[in-house]
């Protein structure tokens, strides 16, 4: 495979949903992606396709949040999607890298994720317990370890605590549970 990543842009949609509705094998993220890209409340954010030669195969976005009263620049991962003849092979891996390369060149300093932490804490992400950064509805206890951050630069986390707000389209509830 030949491998390159881009930014997204608006005439990508088609191939963005393509992408979404095949790794996750239903609308609901595709639908999720559609929205959070035209929610203002999104922003800033950032969206990249992988292509194997001219067919996309993977897609990731990250969008702004804020985390209780601090201002730093933080934003969420939410979701990665690699088509299911294209997994297994390092493509999300590269998504997440670029996209943390990205982030971090535009003062990004926290990223969030609710994901499987056996597969984030590859890409340098960690359970945020026991750090007082709380999702924006409970993680059950068993699940709290996949509530992970990836620090981007020399942010001293002992001053950022509270709730995360993430935008009007991802704070709804059904996308906080399993």
């Amino acid at each position: 495979m030949n491998i390159t990543i881009r930014e997204t842009q608006h005439s990508d949609l088609t191939e963005i949903m393509r992408v979404e509705e095949e790794a996750f094998g239903s609308k609901i993220e595709a639908e999720l992606v559609q929205n959070l890209l035209n929610d203002q409340t999104a922003e800033p954010r950032l969206s990249l396709l992988a292509f194997d030669g001219e067919n996309a195969v993977g897609h990731i976005l990250f969008t702004a949040i804020t985390i209780g009263e601090s201002t730093v620049k933080a934003s969420i991962l939410a979701p990665l999607a690699v088509t299911p003849e294209a997994q297994k092979q390092g493509i999300g891996g590269k998504l997440i890298k670029a996209g943390l390369a990205q982030l971090k060149a535009q003062g990004v300093s926290i990223v969030l994720v609710l994901g499987h932490p056996e597969y984030y804490t590859r890409y340098g992400f960690s359970p945020v317990y026991p750090h007082p950064i709380n999702a924006p509805y409970p993680i059950p206890e068993e699940h709290r370890d996949a509530w992970m951050m990836h620090v981007l630069d020399d942010t001293d986390l002992s001053s950022i605590a509270g709730t995360v707000t993430v935008s009007d389209e991802l704070g709804k509830p059904e996308y906080w549970q399993e």
